[in-house]
């Protein structure tokens, strides 16, 4: 029996579904963590890159997840070393997104800090969320959490990483290829045009090193446009999808409130 807790990403994968992500950038409270799942969020999408979140934040997030039943990934900001990014894995998190990766080393380094001997050099320690905090023998630790407990998102967002995009796929231990639309699109020259045919054949050209090489594919920064969202979805395959996050939802929810209430 399995002593880490499940890892959704890979349980809804199996299944053919897709995982749907709630972002996590403003309120570093339990309470938006209930929230998510009780919406029905497969996995949080907590983002140190861009907001004032803590790793202890961070870690409280990740630790409430991991109770709630929803899967906890955290976004580290670009070049912030492997000691940060360690950090945020024995606080709790079930993989680390690794934004702006446009080569294959950049790649292989970010397997390397998430894994444990011989898939990587993660330094081990005891007492991790991700098994409770109970005490487990390494035979049990290394494998697990190389297997379950730290899944390596790499975010495809510049041209660089499309022409790259078979190297970096096919790095052993990348688990997800991200793509981070809202800076693809600017590299592109096509600011958040995504019904542009540029960044439909971007994102095609994701979808095929995905399927080759057996990765799976996620899209990130296309909200409340649920035909870019089919299309990748059905047509690209697309397994991981961020919704949304925290700030925009209280930001959408108010000004319906008061677009509502100002026609009264």
């Amino acid at each position: 029996m399995a002593t880490i807790f499940p890892n959704n990403l890979y349980r809804l994968r199996q299944a053919g579904s897709l995982c749907k992500a709630f972002g996590i950038k403003l309120t570093p409270s339990a309470s938006v963590v209930q929230i998510a799942a009780s919406a029905g969020f497969d996995a949080l999408f907590i983002d140190l890159e861009h907001s004032t979140l803590s790793t202890n934040d961070a870690s409280q997030l990740c630790t409430t997840g991991l109770l709630a039943g929803i899967t906890p990934f955290v976004r580290v900001p670009y070049q912030c070393g492997d000691g940060f990014v360690q950090r945020v894995l024995d606080g709790g998190a079930m993989g680390v997104v690794f934004p702006h990766v446009s080569t294959r080393e950049e790649a292989e380094s970010a397997v390397s800090i998430s894994k444990y001997p011989p898939a990587g050099k993660r330094s081990m320690t005891g007492q991790l969320p991700q098994f409770s905090y109970a005490a487990q023998p390494h035979a049990v630790v290394i494998p697990e959490s190389n297997n379950a407990g730290s899944t390596v998102f790499v975010m495809i967002e510049t041209q660089e990483a499309l022409q790259n995009l078979d190297a970096i796929a096919s790095v052993p231990g990348v688990d997800v290829l991200l793509v981070g639309s809202n800076d693809l699109s600017i590299e592109l020259g096509i600011p958040a045009q995504f019904d542009s045919p540029v960044y439909k054949e971007a994102l095609e050209k994701v979808s095929q090193a995905c399927k080759k090489h057996g990765k799976i594919m996620g899209l990130a920064g296309v909200y409340d446009n649920p035909t870019i969202q089919g299309w990748a979805v059905h047509e690209l395959a697309v397994r991981f999808i961020l919704g949304g996050q925290d700030a925009s939802f209280i930001a959408k929810g108010a000004k319906g409130c008061v677009d509502t209430l100002g026609r009264l």
